[in-house]
């Protein structure tokens, strides 16, 4: 095995060369093997650019990186598209237990002709592993969705005819309208599906006993920024109530006056609760059993956290209605509840979001135990893989996911967001009309 040093100098190397030369995806690149390492890698990893043409078949026809002979070549005597040229590169650059991941465009999983020949000599010479589908949206100047594929080239006998299907497509979280990315957690959700995979039920269960160890966690932090919304409540009634009110803001006020001492009294139980969470998770058993009771025990502590932030909502919203006509800048009772809620709803949101985590494993693995999982994953033989054209497209073997509800989904938050995005939009169309106005007027218009 090669030293990790001279590995990494390769790779800095290779990345240096890629950066310095604004042509690398031309066909050009496909031609050298600079680093010459055909057979020698134990691991590659790669994203590489996608759907390439016009390489010059002639120029590559020979090349030993390519065992599975050339994709499909046109009449000009150029391969269509270098996908597989990637792919076979990659899985030529392995040595006998080398593995390698690399992003690849969704349309070579299933691509036809000479593409769909190499594909079937890659799956039945075993190097295969594992394949998996990424919704669109996840780079920042591409829309297209793709596939993230997994080769093993010492693949045990108990894996060996069978290939690990899993569609990732509604695993995502959501950046901007536009971009959506995985969070670590989910990240690590997915790599334990591989795990069970590969019969490590070991890790399957370490990671549970580790989303749930961060709920136990971010229960007990959430109560002090809690308690500082609270205090702000407080604080608010307090400079409201010192004054005349007239018209229903009187009304308004009593309201406000309830919920805050329904808020107070929920809160109170809701970090006893997470004090009683984290004496039981201390002494829970960290095996399947033990986990899915404690995960059981822990979720009126995680629905408690939601319904917090619901009555913090709503508490603000009754705030702003007995203030209504107050100027909220700096001091004002409204942008300081507004200031304590959202460090309040961060903490609250945590303890449920990791709760959320651990459940997702427990329920499409019960058993922590590998299991075909409709919509999300599929262990799939080679006869079935020959019975659909060799097509490695996981969403094509694993069926559609039954719709979830996005329990994540902040309405409020949303709003807001909207709110600041127009309130930009309209600043930004007032000064193009200004700047319009002078460009007719320049121009004597």
């Amino acid at each position: 095995m090669e030293h990790i040093g001279e590995i990494e100098k390769r790779l800095w190397s290779s990345a240096d060369n890629l950066r310095a030369n604004s042509n690398f995806a031309s066909n050009e690149y496909f031609l050298p093997d600079p680093h010459e390492l055909f057979g020698k890698c134990d691991f590659v990893m790669a994203n590489p650019p996608f759907n390439v043409d016009e390489v010059d078949a002639e120029k590559v026809k020979n090349d030993p990186r390519l065992p599975y002979a050339l994709p499909g070549v046109n009449k000009k005597g150029k391969v269509s598209n270098g996908n597989y040229l990637w792919i076979s590169y990659f899985d030529s650059y392995l040595n006998d237990c080398g593995r390698a991941g690399f992003v690849m465009s969704s349309q070579a999983s299933s691509a036809g002709g000479e593409e769909a020949k190499m594909r079937r000599k890659l799956i039945e010479a075993g190097h295969l592993d594992v394949m998996m589908a990424i919704r669109s949206g996840f780079f920042y100047t591409r829309t297209v969705p793709c596939e993230l594929w997994f080769l093993d080239k010492a693949k045990p006998a108990e894996r060996q005819g069978k290939l690990l299907m899993i569609d990732a497509r509604n695993v995502h979280r959501k950046v901007t309208r536009k971009i959506y990315d995985f969070t670590p957690e989910q990240q690590k959700n997915l790599a334990a599906i591989v795990w069970l995979y590969r019969g490590q039920g070991d890790r399957f269960l370490a990671l549970v006993a580790e989303h749930l160890d961060s709920m136990v966690d971010a229960a007990g932090n959430a109560a002090p920024p809690v308690r500082r919304l609270a205090d702000a409540l407080a604080d608010a009634a307090a400079a409201c109530a010192d004054g005349e009110l007239f018209d229903d803001r009187a009304q308004n006020l009593t309201e406000f006056d309830n919920a805050r001492e329904s808020f107070a009294h929920d809160l109170d139980a809701f970090e006893s609760a997470a004090g009683e969470l984290r004496a039981a998770w201390d002494s829970a058993r960290r095996d399947n059993a033990g986990l899915t009771a404690f995960a059981a025990q822990a979720q009126p502590v995680a629905e408690a956290g939601r319904d917090l932030i619901r009555q913090a909502d709503h508490l603000h919203r009754l705030l702003s209605r007995v203030t209504e006509g107050r100027r909220n800048g700096r001091g004002s009772p409204l942008k300081a509840v507004g200031e304590a809620r959202d460090g309040a709803v961060e903490h609250l949101r945590a303890p449920r979001y990791f709760w959320l985590q651990a459940r997702w494993l427990q329920e499409r693995f019960p058993d922590a135990a590998l299991r075909d999982v409709e919509g999300l994953v599929k262990l799939v033989g080679h006869d079935e893989l020959a019975g659909n054209d060799w097509s490695l497209t996981p969403g094509r073997y694993v069926g559609v996911a039954p719709e979830e509800e996005d329990e994540n989904f902040d309405f409020a938050q949303t709003m807001r967001d909207i709110h600041s995005e127009l309130d930009v939009l309209n600043a930004e169309s007032v000064q193009l009309a200004a700047t319009i106005k002078r460009n007719f007027e320049a121009l004597g218009l």
